[in-house]
């Protein structure tokens, strides 16, 4: 990793060591509820990085072979470690390289070069590492300096690891955020079973449409009260709409006699539901539009969901989120930040919608492009017509927990650079630029998800 120099490396130096707000991710609770040792090299760092295993597959390399998704069979992880080693080469010029690198060198102190030849041995002196006090998840999470660590748990989630978390006594805080998109989307195929499963927790009746609204709100406390300050949404195609009468599709759902446009229609509904329980409960509302999922159907019947085929598509932000901001848009303190892969509508329309709506925060690059140049594209895209304070800072949306200081990491790197460049454009001076990198830093994100100083 090279050293940023002049203006880019003293602005990185303000910054550098600021802590980690990691208000938005996928790290598994369990890890800090139970504190137990990571398991051996290829479980941590190989099997669940889908950034990983999408490139070895991308060039051949039998999901199988790596241990993913079939159940009863498991690859042994020596071999698994050496599959990737094998294949290092693939990884370069993507940001998976970065952090890759930065896990193995700065993270867990790994001084020999990987490569097929030396697989054996990395494999060997993380296995040492891992085994060691230090390296156990809340040893790790407190020589990160995260100062919150948030997860994403569905609307059904019992949440007992938050609350084994908050029963002990460690002062790590890791906080839930509730992802309701299974008992809300009727495309989900367990929507039913999730409904009704929804009721039996609450004790309400989701057989009536106002029942379900009442266990949604009832979910949402729980998780407020276990210390979350968002909700999470992911979709594909953007769309929200108001229905007069949605107690009528939703029992016609209920009958399965339902159309896909009616499922289309009650979670483009059930959405505007969720920012307006936003304004009553103050959760700050997220949504992750265009991502396909699950393109590959040979990988999905074989492996299951999420086994890395999911696919950019354009989505049209505007038209799409017309009824919900036409509803609430325009109501004090409500917050709905948005993500896309579609990085054609960061200047078209999600700067313009940004910079006019004032609930609205772009969020940070994500998935495909929380790279270096990512990160540079979108401050050239969103600045100029959102400015600074229209942006939800970072957020490393991670599963890899070891890879999250290299996010960071890449991240602060690329304000510096983007700031340096401005300075030199002349369109502010350093002084302004000092002010604006610990913002960017972990500021904007504090204030952006209601996280306090």
């Amino acid at each position: 990793m090279h050293e940023l120099t002049g203006t880019a490396g003293s602005l990185y130096d303000d910054i550098r060591d600021l802590p980690i707000v990691s208000p938005h991710g996928h790290c598994d609770p369990a890890w800090f509820a139970t504190d137990a040792a990571f398991p051996d090299p290829a479980a941590l760092l190989v099997v669940p990085d889908h950034y990983v295993f999408r490139m070895l597959y991308s060039q051949g390399v039998s999901l199988a072979d790596l241990g993913i998704g079939v159940p009863g069979q498991i690859a042994e992880p020596r071999g698994i470690f050496r599959l990737f080693a094998r294949h290092w080469h693939l990884f370069l010029g993507t940001p998976s390289h970065f952090w890759m690198r930065y896990v193995l060198t700065q993270t867990l102190g790994i001084n020999t070069k990987l490569s097929e030849a030396t697989a054996d041995r990395v494999y060997d002196q993380i296995a040492e590492k891992l085994a060691q006090p230090a390296f156990r998840p809340r040893a790790l999470f407190d020589r990160f300096g995260i100062e919150v660590l948030a997860t994403t748990d569905g609307a059904l989630d019992d949440l007992a690891h938050h609350q084994a978390i908050a029963d002990g006594d460690w002062s790590g805080r890791v906080i839930p955020t509730f992802r309701p998109d299974g008992v809300l989307d009727p495309a989900d195929p367990a929507f039913l079973r999730n409904v009704e499963t929804l009721g039996v927790l609450t004790g309400t009746d989701t057989g009536s449409f106002p029942g379900y609204l009442s266990a949604l709100r009832q979910r949402r406390a729980f998780f407020k009260a276990m210390g979350a300050t968002a909700t999470d949404h992911a979709i594909e195609e953007i769309h929200t709409e108001w229905l007069d009468d949605p107690d009528t599709m939703f029992q016609r759902l209920q009958r399965g006699t339902g159309s896909p446009a009616d499922a289309k229609a009650f979670y483009g509904h059930m959405l505007i539901e969720m920012a307006q329980m936003s304004v009553e409960d103050g959760l700050v509302m997220q949504i992750h539009g265009g991502s396909r999922r699950n393109t590959n159907h040979a990988v999905l019947e074989a492996f299951g969901r999420d086994k890395g085929a999911d696919i950019p598509i354009a989505v049209d932000w505007v038209r799409g989120l017309e009824a919900l901001l036409n509803r609430v848009g325009n109501t004090p303190d409500f917050t709905l930040l948005l993500f896309t892969l579609d990085e054609t509508t960061y200047a078209r329309e999600l700067a313009p919608m940004a910079g006019h709506w004032p609930c609205l925060r772009i969020g940070p690059p994500w998935w495909f492009h929380d790279s270096a140049a990512g990160i540079a594209r979108y401050f050239d895209q969103v600045v100029e017509t959102a400015g600074y304070h229209n942006l939800a800072g970072f957020n490393d949306d991670t599963r890899a927990f070891l890879s999250i200081p290299a996010r960071h990491d890449m991240w602060r790197r690329g304000v510096a650079l983007h700031l340096e460049q401005q300075v030199r454009r002349g369109v502010f001076d350093l002084s302004d630029a000092r002010t604006l990198a610990p913002l960017l830093a972990t500021d904007l994100a504090r204030k952006a998800y209601r996280l306090g100083s």
